[in-house]
């Protein structure tokens, strides 16, 4: 098998860094935010607490990268540190997670541009289209990312940087709107702790959802140059950007459009553009927002396949998943698979709220049992010999905060969305019995 070239350095791996967090979630999320939480105090620290415990994960995630740099490295730190089944069963509700999120990410995108295509139109009639759009947008990417992982990661380079530019656009209103200074005194004081902790739990869903993403980089661990230096610093440097970007665009939106209207309003940023420039501006907007939609799309359509690549490895998966091309050096067959599960989830991700709640419930398992991996590395002394590697300061407090942040947000949403909490486990169940059904009886076997 050719073994794939390290190809990604700095610049590389921190723009990929910063276009998996920055994604579609800063141009709606901070609505159910808002409309979570009573006092614009609170809400500014849920912002602030979601970037200390991206930092905790991030630094943990980077000492994990460098402990096992190999290609998908965040299914090795499962089949390295639990049971197989464990394995199995979280990477495979991971990778339907993120092709449902992908699916109802490129949807969105769909609306946005289908508004500027065809203004006027009703909604119904814009089904359609806003599907075709969608599916476009996956197949586009996934011939982009057939050509090589050099081609991919200069487009990505492209895309977000227009995503960039987009959010410092947004920002632009903090120096150019004429508005009344942000109010932060009017805090419920009636309201009992029991209340603000719940408020803050439910808030920090969205606000987890939007600052998530960091961790896939450690897929990547093979394919980076030098990557026992590099992996930590573009990941500091990514979430540096993200931290500072998600704070002033946050404001901006307080500013514009008031806290109080905050949590009451669709289409925040057009409204914000609109608002500060004129109507013109929401059309530019919204074409700049499908092409952070498809900086989202190639970036996810990157990162999965080399999970079931790794899947394979562990024979968990067929060989086919594992199999490069020999001239692109391409997961072909993963990168088929699952822009395949991409288009079919598209045809039913239409409701993005409930995907959120599933998804993250879902990913709390997953990062939790991650993070927490890295007690089990540093035990067993896992690391790459012959090379320096990366290990992180203030441990263990940093997987601490991590991990219980996470764990908060799988109760908050348990608390809150019972209903989908529970058809997410009995996914996370069927993956189990598939496992232990088929595929843990068949290793047994060739023992």
């Amino acid at each position: 098998m050719k073994k794939p070239e390290r190809l990604l350095g700095l610049f590389d791996v921190s723009v990929l860094m910063v276009s998996l967090v920055l994604g579609m979630g800063i141009f709606r999320t901070p609505v159910n935010v808002a409309a979570a939480v009573s006092s614009p105090v609170i809400y500014f620290l849920s912002w602030v607490a979601g970037g200390v415990v991206a930092f905790c994960g991030a630094l943990t995630y980077a000492e994990i990268g460098n402990r096992l740099p190999v290609t998908g490295a965040y299914y090795k730190v499962f089949s390295y540190a639990y049971h197989p089944s464990i394995a199995f069963s979280i990477n495979c509700i991971i990778i339907v997670s993120n092709a449902a999120t992908l699916g109802g990410v490129a949807l969105i995108g769909g609306e946005y541009i289908t508004g500027v295509i065809f203004p006027g139109r009703t909604s119904a009639s814009l089904e359609t289209i806003q599907l075709i759009i969608a599916i476009f947008s996956v197949l586009l990417f996934y011939g982009v990312n057939l050509l090589g992982l050099k081609t991919s990661a200069h487009t990505q380079n492209v895309l977000t940087v227009v995503k960039v530019l987009l959010v410092i656009a947004l920002i632009m209103p903090l120096f150019f709107a004429d508005t009344p200074p942000i109010q932060f005194h009017n805090t419920h004081v009636s309201e009992s702790v029991w209340s603000y902790l719940r408020s803050f739990g439910i808030g920090f869903v969205a606000v987890s959802f939007t600052y998530g993403g960091y961790q896939q980089t450690i897929n990547f661990g093979e394919e980076i140059r030098k990557p026992q230096k590099t992996l930590p610093r573009a990941i500091f440097i990514g979430i540096s950007i993200i931290l500072l970007l998600y704070l002033l665009i946050n404001l901006a939106y307080v500013k514009v459009i008031g806290y109080d209207a905050l949590g009451k309003s669709t289409n925040i940023a057009a409204i914000m553009a609109g608002k500060v420039f004129g109507h013109a501006s929401e059309t530019i907007l919204s074409l700049l927002l499908f092409l952070s939609v498809l900086a989202y799309v190639n970036v996810l359509l990157m990162s999965n396949p080399r999970v079931m690549s790794a899947m394979s490895t562990d024979k968990i998966l067929p060989a086919a998943f594992n199999r490069r091309n020999d001239k692109t050096g391409v997961l072909a067959t993963s990168l088929s698979v699952f822009a395949a599960l991409c288009i079919i989830i598209v045809f039913w991700a239409k409701t993005f709220d409930t995907i959120l709640s599933f998804t993250i419930f879902l990913d709390c398992f997953g990062m939790v049992l991650s993070s927490a991996s890295i007690f089990i590395l540093r035990k067993r002394n896992t690391h790459p010999e012959g090379i320096e590697f990366y290990k992180m300061k203030w441990y263990p407090v940093m997987p601490v905060i991590f991990i219980l942040a996470y764990t908060f947000v799988g109760i908050s949403i348990f608390i809150t969305d019972t209903g989908i909490s529970l058809i997410a486990l009995a996914v996370l169940l069927v993956f189990m019995i598939i496992y232990f059904a088929f595929i843990g009886n068949r290793q047994r076997k060739k023992i």
